[in-house]
């Protein structure tokens, strides 16, 4: 928040890099053609930033609101992590690439109760600067990670008045203001016209990727790491199409899927076994989809795992149909948990389905929020998430699953290891809700027959 423009800092190098004479220094700084920033520079989205930055002016007005990209994170000595901006600085600009890292919205009040919104940025490198820092420079320098926006470019692109990144004054920062934070959130609780459209190509490129990996299954099942060759397949269709992952790709095989957020996706594959397959593509303008499907690795499901999919499935459904404007949001979980439980009560497993017992087999809340995060609007108050109503323009996830522990005794041994998760992305509408994800089968003879289809084709 206090860092300094990059036309004062001294250039970051390290101790491999070589000494820069006089004479190269000369040279470097003078001899470049001007390069303009390819395409066009309008945002198509800044209309509808600037209307988000109104809404949230009128909630603090005469505070001055301090809303970061993030910083760069260092992954090991002096290489960094790539870099996403935060969701909610993504969702008040329309500003959603690598260079972003450092830069700060800041909306200054203005009046007896508005604000003006100003882009604090690290402008382009300068080629007579000086410091030689676009081409010496290895964490922001030109040259070595890529053209940034002047401040001309950068207004242009967002309409937003732009300066140089300098110390900042105080005000109401987002990185640690929980009031701040949860407005934040509950200004993304209703999608606009324009997510809907990013979110259903987040779950179109997804549904791509899904079958990306039934078609590499015979390849998988042949690797010692076989759930790492499923991950690395879905992620070559996540950074082809969009920004990459929205999370960390879930790929679950055998007792791997009673883990509730696997990533280790060190595994072999056995036909015998489920795959447990979570994952999500994300689109360049951040927007994720985020979906779940239980496959036979065997192509079918043997008479136990369909009894434990059709169970989950049941659930879902059941869900599902509990999804409509003025509902509560806990009303869809509490209709799946319903289901789970009288089935577990019937397999005997549970004495009753009253009560909260079924958790030891359920583990969490089968559904949230989705949109910029993949759990979307999490800063939001309970009031107007956990204990609000379902509204038309909320996207959210129903993913009822069974998780049954492979050390549990208190199960008959032939549902041991078992884990079954159905994740769907569903939008509502005045009606009740749409099924995002409806390109994806749901149920187990569908699953079987698109699998063969795929692994013919």
């Amino acid at each position: 928040m206090t860092e300094i423009s990059a036309q004062s800092a001294r250039p970051r190098t390290t101790s491999h890099d070589l000494d820069v004479s006089p004479e190269l220094a000369a040279s470097m700084a003078q001899g470049w053609a001007p390069s303009p920033l390819p395409g066009e520079l309008e945002l198509p989205m800044a209309a509808l930033t600037a209307r988000r930055r109104a809404r949230l002016s009128a909630r603090f007005p005469g505070e001055r609101l301090i809303v970061p990209a993030g910083e760069l994170k260092v992954r090991s000595n002096d290489c960094d992590h790539r870099f996403r901006p935060h969701s909610a600085y993504a969702h008040l600009t329309g500003l959603t690439g690598e260079e972003q890292a450092g830069h700060v919205l800041v909306l200054e009040p203005s009046g007896t109760s508005g604000h003006e919104a100003v882009l604090h940025i690290r402008p382009r490198s300068q080629r007579s600067d000086g410091t030689g820092a676009f081409f010496r420079d290895r964490r922001y320098g030109e040259f070595w990670v890529g053209r940034r926006p002047d401040l001309a470019e950068a207004e242009r692109m967002t309409g937003i008045r732009c300066t140089e990144l300098t110390d900042l004054p105080p005000g109401r920062d987002a990185s640690a203001d929980r009031e701040l934070q949860a407005a934040l959130s509950e200004l993304r609780l209703i999608k606009d016209a324009w997510e809907v459209e990013q979110l259903q190509l987040a779950v179109d490129h997804t549904t791509a990727g899904f079958e990306d990996v039934v078609r590499a299954l015979p390849a998988a099942l042949r690797h010692p790491r076989g759930e790492r060759w499923i991950e690395g397949v879905f992620n070559l269709r996540a950074r082809a199409e969009g920004n990459g992952l929205g999370y960390d790709t879930i790929a679950a095989s055998g007792a791997h899927a009673c883990v509730l957020h696997w990533i280790r996706n060190d595994g072999h594959l056995d036909p015998d076994h489920l795959l447990l397959l979570d994952a999500g593509v994300e689109t360049d303008t951040l927007y994720t989809a985020d979906i779940t499907r239980t496959l036979p690795l065997s192509g079918h499901y043997s008479p136990v795992q369909r009894r434990v999919y059709e169970l989950v499935l049941a659930a879902q459904e059941a869900g599902i149909a509990a999804l409509r404007p003025g509902a509560s949001f806990r009303d869809f979980h509490r209709a799946g948990m319903r289901v789970i439980a009288e089935g577990l009560t019937d397999w005997g497993i549970l004495k009753s389905p009253e009560g909260d017992l079924h958790r030891r087999y359920t583990l969490c809340n089968s559904g949230h929020m989705l949109g910029l995060d993949v759990h979307d609007c999490a800063q939001a108050r309970t009031q107007t998430y956990m204990d609000g109503e379902l509204a038309e323009g909320h996207v959210l996830t129903v993913e009822p699953g069974l998780y049954f522990q492979p050390d549990d005794e208190t199960l008959p041994p032939e549902l041991r290891g078992i884990g079954v998760r159905i994740e769907d992305d569903l939008l509502i509408t005045t009606e009740g809700a749409r099924l995002m994800s409806s390109a994806l089968p749901r149920t187990p003879g569908a699953i079987e027959d698109w699998m063969e289809a795929l692994r013919e084709g």
